[in-house]
């Protein structure tokens, strides 16, 4: 049985997609020489069967109102299975499948690390939908959780702790993951991920977007941790169009659609902040370990209590860049917050360096303390999470 079914009359984009899969995914190709594609998933899947295909991709040589249409009956019919159109990048074409149900569109000039990214990311979304889909599987506990990662002041490292985040959420729910940026003046998630967005938050907070969600998927970037990403305005002044209720707006729509839905915020408490807050599940609460950062949060958990934002129990203290030879000690730290540290990611050379080089940390590495305490902050948001205990424990500090 094939996992991968191809329709097209180009051996060099065959030869392509093959070399594609043999240098690193499981699973067989299938090649469908005939471009004329029957009209139901019944006819093509014929012999294969919907539990051992995953993706389908449609051309080169495939008409395009023939793949967008096939598209639509497999959204409805066979959802678990992806459907991948290749044909050159186009807006109008783009976002017309996107609304028929085609989850992704790759260029037939497409090198093989490209393809096979992409092959990856379908078969993780194929798997994710497949297990949604499943009637014996229970609904997950935290579906549409919404994660905002906050800080008092600027300076913390809260956009690395974030793209990071996002990153080890990736792998639990691919392509059911969204990173946005809501530092609306001068955020650099983009420059984090080493993104280029044709469409930023102001777009998605206007127009089309604003009323229908699919336009809304098709405007953000994809990164290749199977992650989605809604970068923030190129320009600074464009935050000023973006109000409190825009962002309540995007937040429930993202939340309908993606099972985790991170927010990098701007330092302090502004409109933007406040909005994501007050519709948040879970809080990330950064600090370091100087006093000003420190009281800063002190002052920040106080507002949160006197405005009720995010249960005590959904808000995670993390310390950033940590160190030993600091003189505050994470006991001082607990007595001025009056409440205990959740997690504790060592300064490392490690972070900078992926910081400088616009790569996750946890993207590329996974080893060292940083990428050790990065991944158990992710894992700390699954469903079957259970508290840490003994954070106090030097061997926490690098």
């Amino acid at each position: 049985m094939s996992r991968f079914i191809l329709i097209t009359d180009n051996h060099d984009f065959e030869q392509r997609v093959r070399k594609a899969i043999s240098g690193g995914l499981a699973g067989e190709l299938q090649t469908l020489a005939d471009v004329a594609i029957p009209e139901t998933p019944q006819d093509l899947l014929s012999g294969e069967g919907e539990e051992s295909t995953e993706v389908i991709l449609l051309g080169p040589g495939v008409a395009p109102e023939d793949a967008l249409h096939l598209a639509a009956v497999f959204d409805v019919q066979r959802p678990t299975v992806s459907v991948v159109l290749v044909a050159v990048p186009d807006q109008d074409l783009a976002l017309a499948a996107m609304r028929l149900g085609i989850r992704d569109i790759l260029d037939p000039e497409a090198e093989e690390r490209t393809i096979r990214v992409l092959l990856e990311r379908a078969g993780r979304s194929a798997a994710t939908r497949h297990r949604a889909l499943d009637a014996s599987s229970p609904k997950p506990a935290d579906a549409g959780r919404t994660i905002v990662v906050a800080s008092s002041k600027g300076g913390v490292g809260k956009t690395t702790l974030a793209t990071n985040i996002a990153v080890a959420l990736g792998r639990i729910a691919p392509m059911s993951t969204v990173l946005v940026d809501l530092d609306a003046q001068f955020g650099d998630v983009s420059i984090a991920l080493q993104l280029d967005p044709e469409h930023t938050l102001l777009d998605a907070v206007t127009g089309a977007a604003k009323q229908d969600p699919m336009v809304l998927k098709a405007f953000l970037s994809v990164h290749d941790s199977s992650i989605y990403v809604l970068c923030a305005p190129k320009l600074p002044a464009h935050a000023d169009r973006i109000t409190g209720q825009d962002v309540v707006h995007l937040i429930e729509q993202l939340a309908g659609e993606f099972r985790y839905v991170v927010i990098d915020t701007a330092p302090g408490l502004g409109e933007q902040a406040l909005a994501a807050l007050e519709h948040a599940t879970d809080a990330v609460m950064v600090c370091t370990m100087d006093v000003p950062s420190v009281r800063g949060l002190r002052k920040e958990l106080d507002v949160f209590d006197q405005l009720g934002l995010v249960a005590p129990h959904r808000r995670k203290v993390v310390v950033n860049m940590a160190e030993r030879s600091s003189p505050l000690s994470i006991r001082d730290i607990e007595a001025t917050l009056r409440g205990p540290v959740e997690s504790i990611v060592p300064r490392a050379k490690e972070i900078a360096f992926s910081t400088n080089k616009g790569v996750p940390l946890l993207h590329y590495s996974s080893r060292g303390p940083a990428v050790k305490a990065l991944n158990r902050l992710g894992d700390s948001f699954r469903p079957d999470s259970k508290p840490r205990k003994g954070m106090h424990k030097r061997a926490e500090l690098a």
